[in-house]
């Protein structure tokens, strides 16, 4: 997760149909805060995309489908990347399961397989999927993952060599709420680690001292903005929402350089952050 980036999927907001009336009307549902701005999220997200291209990385586009809702534009979700191709997610947030279809067909046409996929009785999104390294994968247990869905990616990557560990999520603000693994811990790079600490199971916390992880803390007032959520460029770049001035400040004091969008729409009203907006498909270890 934290290589060199070279090729990254996006799904603009357009795509997700935060134009369509229809879809945009569905905002409570999904558990946005507020009705969607379209405009504001477009340019939100273009700026999000600028800073990936200046970062050196190639970004590429999911089409529009009928089938997307709003939350499509958290790209992040629906697919899991491995060395060996594409593993097509099955969301808990019903809402979401088609978008895996949508990842599937759109990467093909790129050139990456398909090399498994969760299904029932499974539930999994990559949100609660962190790679520690190369052949250890952290999967979140939690309303999104269950555990049916974490032993059917043990049993597809068991047989490459991959470690896969669980982590026990909190209950958080409940069932309807988004909270993922990535929502709680964000790789900087391979021996560092930005946590939201106080909401870490004990055994998860052992887990990353055990590895020798530096753990930085978010500004605890800025957990509600998704301050633990950050994207590695690799070569210690990063990529932050700009709202979360204290926390981006503890990383540029870590030596990490910290490049920053606006992320009120297309980030905090939706739930997700910079990774949650972004498929990386190419790093270079």
């Amino acid at each position: 997760m934290t290589g060199e980036l070279l090729r990254v999927m996006v799904c603009p907001p357009g795509s997700a149909g935060w134009d369509v009336p229809e879809k945009a009307g569905a905002w409570r549902e999904l558990g946005f805060r507020h009705a969607p701005d379209f405009a504001v999220a477009q340019r939100q997200h273009e700026t999000l995309c600028g800073l990936l291209s200046a970062g050196g990385a190639e970004v590429v586009s999911l089409p529009p489908a009928e089938l997307l809702t709003l939350d499509a534009v958290y790209a992040h979700d629906a697919s899991l990347a491995t060395d060996y191709g594409l593993v097509l997610m099955n969301p808990g947030k019903k809402n979401r399961v088609a978008e895996a279809r949508a990842h599937a067909h759109f990467c093909g046409e790129l050139g990456i397989p398909v090399f498994g996929e969760i299904v029932l009785p499974g539930t999994s999104e990559s949100g609660d999927m962190v790679w520690l390294d190369s052949r250890t994968l952290l999967i979140g247990d939690g309303y999104r993952t269950n555990k049916a869905g974490i032993e059917q990616v043990r049993s597809l990557l068991s047989a490459r060599n991959v470690d896969v560990l669980s982590a026990p999520l909190p209950y958080g603000a409940g069932p309807s709420a988004c909270l993922h693994l990535m929502s709680l811990m964000s790789m900087l790079d391979e021996r560092t680690m930005l946590v939201d600490l106080p909401w870490l199971a004990v055994e998860t916390v052992e887990l990353l001292k055990e590895r020798g992880l530096r753990l930085i803390e978010i500004e605890y007032s800025e957990r509600d903005t998704l301050a633990c959520n950050v994207l590695s460029l690799g070569k210690g770049r990063l990529i932050a929402i700009e709202e979360n001035a204290r926390t981006n400040g503890r990383l540029r004091d870590a030596g990490f350089e910290v490049g920053t969008f606006p992320g009120s729409e297309i980030c905090i009203n939706g739930a997700g952050g910079p990774t949650c907006l972004t498929r990386p498909l190419l790093r270079l270890e």
